[in-house]
């Protein structure tokens, strides 16, 4: 809604920030210096008379300079200095400002309160002030893509929360996957939670989208090491390594350092350590990873063992799947007691099952050893048992500490499961003999809060390790996401 108070002497309506805008409340305000007889009769509300002052000479009581500025000149018709290139010098009324806003108030009213008709902004852009005082007179809300992150800023500094609702409300708008990280710097920078969290959903859901927009390369380091935490971004590791690397060439740049291997390294930091190298295949691993300069010589030959053999060595890498699932992580388990001595001769476990609704496995839960603390090397699938096909697998290992716990144990990416489809889930390890549960159930229901029920159903596999069986066994527990 335009301000209201037309008539004569009436602001003009050009948006302020453009260069049209700025002439014409300079023309304005030349032509309201002199008082108009009975303006207030034209008005029909306090809206409308607040609303003709803003902007305006008449009645003012205070002038802002405000916007950065090369040093002002000499005094001008009445001994003002007139403002420098890139200022703007804007009337206003200081019990306006005050009545609307805790920091004029004090500005005006404290116990150090200024008494000077002239006060300069140089951190404040004309356009984003403008703004201020505009919903600061009529509640009028006038923003637009080039001016909400400084009129967001502004009202922030003289505290007017309301505005901030609104260029919140407006960046939310207009938030899509190639200006979200962008708008999640901006976010994090003006501490503004909810933003920033909706920041963060779009990235997950478009991270190849975001990733590739220009504003990725030019996010701050705290915001990259946040998004990289996530185990809720939708891209295959390899390429996100590709991304960061990019993002480490233009650091380098901004910090005025030769693009080196090291200099990468540098200024990567603790980002490098976050990027998911176990989830590579072996072969994303050697094409990028392995000859970018940036990881240390003893740390590419640690990963490529990680991949190539078993035992596993220990990488200081984490090796969570990045599920780009929402909601909490489930899990079931299937046995009612645990019991000692279960042998492994190469023979797989498997527990065939079906669901009544649509999940992602991300793991299970496995038995360790009897004999205290043990490492184990161990093969998981997911199959279709209809079609025997195997949806996903993974070669790893765990480590146990010897008590009848379960133990993680991941895949690289979700495996969604679709109900009423029977699928075979299959746990091949290689160690010492382990716990093991018993009493197995046919049925287990998990119950959410805020999700239907999730009914697991198992049924005997074919070729389990020592038989046939649900009562007894290994894969007592599935890790999952609704």
């Amino acid at each position: 809604m335009a301000a209201a108070g037309g008539g004569p002497g009436a602001p003009a309506e050009t948006p302020p920030g453009t260069s049209a805008g700025v002439a014409a409340a300079e023309a304005g305000a030349v032509l309201q210096r002199e008082p108009l007889y009975n303006w207030q009769a034209t008005k029909g509300s306090l809206r409308e008379r607040f609303a003709f002052l803003f902007s305006n000479e008449l009645l003012s009581d205070v002038h802002f300079v405000v916007g950065k500025g090369s040093a002002r000149g000499g005094g001008g018709a009445g001994g003002a200095a007139p403002p420098g290139p890139g200022q703007q010098r804007i009337p206003a009324h200081r019990f306006v400002l005050a009545a609307g806003s805790a920091v004029f108030d004090a500005m005006f009213n404290g116990g150090m309160a200024t008494t000077s008709a002239e006060i300069e902004l140089p951190d404040v852009e004309p356009a984003a002030f403008l703004a201020l005082l505009r919903f600061l007179y009529s509640d009028e809300v006038q923003i637009g893509p080039e001016t909400v992150m400084t009129t967001l800023y502004t009202a922030k500094k003289y505290a007017v929360p309301a505005l901030e609702a609104h260029c919140v409300d407006f960046l939310t708008k207009h938030l899509r996957a190639d200006n979200a990280f962008m708008l999640l710097t901006q976010a994090r920078l003006f501490d503004e939670p909810q933003l920033a969290s909706l920041c963060l959903d779009t990235i997950d859901k478009s991270t190849m989208d975001a990733i590739s927009a220009e504003g990725f390369t030019d996010i701050d380091i705290d915001t990259l090491c946040a998004v990289l935490e996530r185990d809720t971004l939708s891209i295959r590791e390899s390429r996100l390594f590709g991304a960061v690397v990019r993002w480490a060439e233009a650091e380098c740049q901004r910090q005025q350092l030769p693009v080196t291997f090291g200099n990468k390294q540098k200024v990567l930091g603790r980002a490098l350590s976050l990027i998911r190298f176990p989830l590579m295949t072996i072969e994303e691993f050697a094409a990028g990873p392995a000859q970018s300069g940036i990881l240390s010589d003893r740390e590419v030959v640690n990963l490529f063992l990680h991949f190539t053999v078993n035992p596993k060595p220990k990488v200081d890498y984490i090796d969570r799947p990045r599920c780009c699932l929402r909601g909490k992580e489930c899990s079931i388990n299937r046995f009612q007691q645990v019991e000692s001595r279960w042998g492994y001769s190469g023979t797989s476990d498997r527990i065939r099952f079906t669901v009544n609704r649509r999940i992602s496995i991300v793991g299970f839960g496995l038995y360790g050893s009897i004999h205290g603390p043990t490492d184990y090397q161990v093969n998981i699938q997911i199959i279709d048992y209809e079609k025997n096909q195997t949806l996903g697998q993974n070669d790893t290992g765990f480590s146990c500490d010897g008590t009848a716990s379960t133990f993680r144990v991941m895949f690289k990416e979700p495996i969604e499961i679709l109900p009423t489809v029977c699928y075979t889930a299959c746990a091949t390890l290689k160690g010492p003999d382990s716990h093991y549960g018993t009493k197995g159930l046919k049925k287990v229901i998990h119950e959410s809060p805020t999700a239907s029920k999730t009914c697991f159903v198992f049924y005997s596999s074919p070729g389990n390790n020592n038989g046939t069986s649900i009562e007894d066994g290994q894969i007592p527990e599935i890790i999952f996401y609704t």
